[in-house]
């Protein structure tokens, strides 16, 4: 895999003959799958390789200012992904204040022109230029090489859209979201230590060091996994602040790996969330705490088993 940063004040071709798909891909749901499918069967058609064009930040941060925007998969989790889908070449544009400003026919002049494009894909939404002044329509009018154009990829609810992941998600639907994406939601990150309250009560968790930039899901517990070194084990995850005997007063992230008692700390892990169980409440006391988590256990382990075998059916 090759990754070319595109900076407009310092600019250096891509010389390498590409078809890509353009977007910000955020969540890399079943509508973004779709164009890279599309890119990567044109690249064969067309005997080049296939690549993604993103932006980095967030455009947003760039044409409002906003900050602190959270979102459903990190840049290193869109990338993994794109190339586990087969795209070849990754392509960042630095998206300054001053390429959003760029008019529509500038952007195609010099951002696009400056990466040996044999084939563009992209969403039939998809904008570009200042104010996003920029469409299909003009986009195709600008260049000289193919363009596909990827209709709306929907469910019975409409379009899949990261926006509809993102409510899904920070409403515990996890279920509603897995849907959209194609895959459980997952958050990423390197064990830490922790105060080893859960090992006290027989229930050892490890606890995730992770990006600010994830968009949480709802507080509470969840059926999920761990995976480590991508391979899945069975998880009762709790994303809270810990009331009973350890609050904080920011959002913890940490799971209890049933059957798991391999050191992780320091390692990358993946939390894979599969299904919202119940909220996170105060226990009166360490018994009590106890108590609940055993049925938790018992009712994760149960979800956890019919989710696996309606894979292998």
């Amino acid at each position: 895999m090759r990754k070319h940063i595109v900076n407009l004040e310092k600019l250096k071709p891509f010389n390498v003959p590409v078809c890509a798909c353009i977007g910000y891909f955020d969540g890399m749901h079943l509508g973004h799958q779709k164009l890279i499918t599309e890119t990567v069967r044109l690249a064969k058609q067309k005997n080049c390789e296939s690549a993604l064009i993103t932006f980095d930040p967030d455009p947003w941060v760039a044409i409002k200012g906003a900050q602190d925007i959270r979102h459903i998969s990190t840049m290193r989790q869109r990338m993994n992904r794109a190339i586990a889908l087969g795209i070849q070449n990754i392509i960042i544009l630095n998206f300054t204040r001053e390429m959003s400003l760029l008019e529509p026919q500038q952007f195609v002049d010099i951002i696009l022109s400056s990466i040996n494009l044999k084939g563009l894909i992209c969403g039939f939404d998809f904008h570009y230029g200042y104010m996003g002044k920029g469409n299909c329509d003009t986009l195709r009018d600008s260049i000289s090489y193919d363009l596909i154009v990827i209709d709306a990829v929907t469910d019975e609810k409409g379009k899949i859209s990261s926006t509809r992941i993102s409510e899904a998600i920070v409403h515990g639907r996890m279920e509603e979201a897995h849907k959209m994406l194609g895959y459980p939601y997952q958050i990423e990150g390197i064990v830490m230590h922790g105060n080893h309250q859960g090992t006290s009560m027989g229930f050892p968790t490890i606890n995730l060091d992770f990006s600010e930039e994830y968009l949480l899901p709802k507080t509470g517990v969840y059926a999920g996994y761990v995976e480590v070194a991508r391979k899945p084990y069975r998880a009762m995850i709790n994303v809270g602040h810990n009331p009973t005997f350890n609050f904080r007063n920011d959002i913890s992230v940490e799971a209890h790996v049933f059957n798991f008692s391999d050191m992780l700390y320091g390692r990358h892990v993946t939390f894979d969330f599969l299904k919202y169980m119940r909220e996170e409440r105060q226990f009166r006391s360490k018994n009590n705490l106890i108590l609940q988590l055993e049925q938790d256990a018992f009712s994760i382990k149960k979800v956890l088993l019919n989710y696996e075998r309606s894979i292998s059916e």
